[in-house]
């Protein structure tokens, strides 16, 4: 019995000192092991002892055997968790350290080109709002003042889906409408994202392609607003100082009066170059005032507000600013040409 008691005492202290799973491995083996385990050299002593003797120790014997099983296992459970702990101290990321590495990416010309316009747009107080891809006949056509005649509406003009006049949206402006029907004017709102056309594919020509909206109501919205915002948005975009902004009458039909919207040249400062061709001028957008009926579809009074919306190619501008000459491009991931323009 002193014997249990000693070998209790040894192996709890052994146990203490365990700190990795091979010396666990060896201490059940030490103890429970089939041949010379220690459990086992106790339990065939007792061939030795008497009828009681044999009760007495082989009772201890049993109970020193579940103690160490037990102790046995809650250490496994230690040593498990600390071993987990040590594995995440050596995954752990500081994300304050310095890199390690070298650069190795960088925004695609089109993310920086967006991503540019978006905060010129943030900067001047616009909150940014995104609307779904798949759009409805209503939010693309009808509520943007585009009649059913309209050759917008045409299958060859625009991707319409198998499902109650639903579409692949054709402009940004369609998400005007569905923010002016859930806010109060004054309102101050940029609109990037995708949108899509069936266009034959070319240098110039895909079938999407990423634009920008703006839309500004509020009283008394005039051209000359519109005008200002334009000249500040395009000095930044560019990153040219005092660009000039040049308006043509032309027609959309949410707009009224509609406007082609012009840049100086930033390559020649208007002396005649092949990106303007020697115009000094280049084209970027459709621009111009809400029209009535678009404020009206949306539930604002037109009489009391007013507004201006313009909208662009990003594609476009990426062109423009980086002297590509093919669209294509920008979607064909090949990574020479992502690398060679990318920020």
């Amino acid at each position: 019995m002193k014997d249990i008691e000693q070998i209790k005492k040894e192996a709890e202290k052994k146990l203490n000192a365990i700190n990795t799973q091979e010396e666990l491995d060896a201490f059940l083996i030490e103890y429970f092991g089939r041949k010379s385990g220690v459990l086992n050299n106790i339990l065939k002593s007792l061939k030795d002892l008497s009828i009681e003797e044999k009760k007495e120790v082989g009772k201890k014997a049993n109970q020193l055997k579940e103690f160490l099983q037990k102790k046995a296992e809650e250490k496994k459970q230690v040593i498990f968790q600390n071993k987990i702990k040590i594995q995440e101290e050596k995954e752990k990321i500081d994300i304050t350290a310095p890199s390690k590495y070298h650069k190795t990416g960088g925004l695609h010309p089109l993310d920086y080109i967006n991503q540019k316009a978006v905060s010129i747009f943030e900067s001047m107080g616009f909150e940014v709002v995104e609307g779904p891809e798949v759009e409805n006949e209503f939010y693309n056509f009808d509520a943007l003042n585009i009649p059913k005649h309209h050759p917008a509406r045409d299958m060859q003009d625009t991707f319409w889906l198998d499902v109650d006049s639903l579409l692949l949206r054709t402009q940004t402006s369609a998400v005007q409408v569905r923010y002016m029907q859930k806010n109060l004017p004054p309102l101050r709102i940029v609109s990037p994202g995708r949108v899509f056309r069936r266009e034959s594919t070319d240098a110039t020509h895909e079938m999407q392609f990423y634009q920008i909206e703006c839309l500004v109501v509020g009283k008394d919205i005039s051209l000359a607003n519109l005008k200002s915002l334009l000249e500040f948005f395009f000095s930044g975009l560019l990153e040219k100082s005092q660009v000039k902004v040049r308006f043509r009458p032309s027609y959309f039909p949410f707009v009224e009066p509609g406007v082609e919207v012009d840049v100086s040249c930033f390559l020649c400062r208007q002396k005649g170059c092949s990106v303007c061709k020697n115009t000094g001028w280049i084209e970027v957008g459709g621009a111009g005032l809400v029209h009535p009926n678009v404020l009206e579809t949306a539930k604002i009074s037109s009489r009391d507000f007013s507004g201006l919306a313009f909208g662009m190619g990003l594609d476009r501008i990426a062109m423009i600013k980086y002297n590509i000459d093919d669209v294509r491009l920008f979607y064909s991931s090949d990574l020479r040409f992502i690398k060679q323009f990318s920020k």
